[in-house]
């Protein structure tokens, strides 16, 4: 397991592109992309081996337009796992909790969010995305 992105809510990724970009230089910028599972357009910006994802609600029925009306801003860190059946099957067994099933999201992969809920972190949402296989 590793980290694989960190995941910002943004009104418009065009504008936050343009704000960010100000302050920090990418080694890799992807054009927002839909991600119709979810409901949002997503940006990838890397710098060396992190990269930092845009997040922009489609509609108002995407999960993360209530997020966006507080503010925005931190939603999750995503973790790259081997396997994703096994990686959900552990969390949960430890207390964790599923809230988004094994769905397509970006690059095409299977992804999945849980509820990790840790009262002392204030860490609780995690997006799990498999392994691509190229």
């Amino acid at each position: 397991m590793k980290i694989h992105h960190i995941g910002i809510i943004v009104n418009n990724i065009q504008d936050s592109l343009g704000e960010f970009s100000k302050f920090v230089k990418f080694d890799e910028t992807t054009i927002p992309t839909l991600v119709g599972s979810q409901k949002v357009n997503v940006c990838f910006m890397k710098i060396g081996e992190l990269r930092i994802e845009f997040i922009e609600p489609v509609g108002n029925e995407s999960p993360v337009r209530k997020a966006l009306e507080k503010g925005g801003g931190f939603n999750h860190i995503c973790f790259e796992v081997d396997n994703l059946s096994e990686t959900i099957n552990e969390i949960v067994e430890k207390g964790g909790r599923l809230i988004v099933s094994p769905v397509e999201g970006f690059e095409g992969r299977q992804i999945a969010f849980v509820l990790l809920n840790m009262k002392k972190t204030n860490l609780n949402l995690v997006e799990l995305v498999e392994i691509k296989n190229d």
